[in-house]
């Protein structure tokens, strides 16, 4: 495993088929760095990618081909590797947004930070990074 490691929130997921920044900086750190996605989390991009992209006049069949490059680029991972640690992140987020509870587990179970634009997940515990930010992390020293 490369020395620097994130766990993707599925929201990210959706930046990188609808947007170019998201989709650089997996491809650009792809090499250096482990990307973890939640197959929950990969399944809830999977499932609306074709309407936000139907909406914004887009092709949803081009568009799911895109996202299910991404697999290639980034590691998915089942509830083996994180389910233990449900009630921990059910726990943290409170009445946040408890459907989150996978991206959270995984977090922790990993032991690494969590690649977001969700707001539930600062104050949990686990270091969060926006895409704004998270070339200063992905392009640090290694972990």
């Amino acid at each position: 495993m490369p020395g620097k490691a994130l766990v993707i929130d599925a929201n990210i997921l959706v930046r990188a088929v609808l947007g170019r920044r998201v989709r650089e900086i997996i491809e650009t750190y792809a090499e250096q760095a482990s990307f973890f996605v939640p197959e929950v989390a990969y399944a809830e991009a999977e499932e609306h990618v074709p309407a936000l992209v139907a909406k914004r006049g887009g092709d949803p069949d081009k568009a799911l081909r895109f996202l299910r490059s991404l697999r290639g680029l980034v590691d998915l991972i089942g509830s083996e590797v994180y389910g233990d640690l449900e009630s921990t992140a059910r726990e943290r987020l409170g009445d946040r947004d408890p459907d989150d509870w996978p991206i959270l587990a995984a977090a922790l179970a990993i032991g690494c930070p969590i690649w977001t634009e969700d707001t539930d997940f600062f104050g949990c515990g686990v270091p969060t990074w926006t895409t704004s930010r998270v070339s200063v992390f992905l392009r640090g020293a290694p972990a």
